[in-house]
């Protein structure tokens, strides 16, 4: 049985190492988001409508102006062969990017449920958690997505169990939000409208199911802690 300055020290590094996790999680979103906005530009680009030559004033410029490269570009769709070539391979490479941004996603994930599962095995040592009703408690918290229902103590270092419900919110934020990623980057297509591919990139952006308040809390956590060690 550890001492009670044990167990804390022992959940306060959990802790840390999850909110490390959590901090490789928020660099890799950008990058994704990137990745998203490239291979919608690529998409767009390869795609874009051919010069409407119904126009008057259309075919007035072109017949002023019919040499052979302009010919050309019109004959292939109205398309520079270069950069018809530069946004095939930017959409491939795009693409790639986002199924490797979604499996460092998964492993990092991977690592966040280890942590968690590491700190539910420490705290069967506080006589608190050995009651069934304070482990309901981490089971219900990470359903919780209201702000007025998840409290936001200021726990000090021994408050261990506060550390752990914490982490149980954070992670069922950040696994909602790399499902919603996943399911993005697994419906891209030649296929996707205009309108469905600025509703990716802007769900991408908002970050729907990240409650800024409850991060920007447990960072608080982390920095006061990290002093007053």
């Amino acid at each position: 049985m550890m001492s009670d300055c044990e167990l804390e020290d022992k959940v306060f590094s959990l802790f840390k190492n999850f909110m490390a996790g959590i901090a490789k999680f928020e660099e890799l979103v950008p990058m994704g988001s990137t990745f998203l906005n490239g291979f919608q530009h690529a998409l767009e680009f390869l795609r874009r409508p051919p010069i409407n030559k119904t126009s008057q004033l259309v075919k007035n410029i072109i017949q002023s102006n019919e040499t052979k490269r302009v010919k050309s570009y019109i004959e292939a769709g109205c398309i520079n062969t270069d950069d018809g070539r530069h946004n095939i391979t930017n959409l491939q490479s795009c693409q790639l990017g986002l199924h490797d941004h979604i499996r460092k996603g998964k492993c990092i994930l991977n690592k966040l449920e280890c942590l968690l599962e590491d700190v539910r095995g420490a705290m069967q040592d506080i006589s608190l958690f050995q009651d069934d009703n304070l482990g309901e408690r981490l089971n219900e918290q990470a359903c919780i997505n209201d702000k007025e229902e998840f409290a936001l103590p200021c726990p000090r270092r021994n408050e261990v169990s506060d550390y752990a419900v914490l982490m149980v919110v954070i992670y069922s934020m950040v696994t909602q939000e790399y499902m919603m990623q996943e399911r993005v980057v697994s419906a891209l297509s030649l296929k996707l409208s205009s309108g469905e591919l600025d509703s990716y990139s802007l769900m991408w952006s908002l970050r729907p199911y990240i409650d800024e308040e409850i991060m920007g809390h447990a960072w608080k956590l982390i920095r006061c802690n990290v002093r007053g060690s």
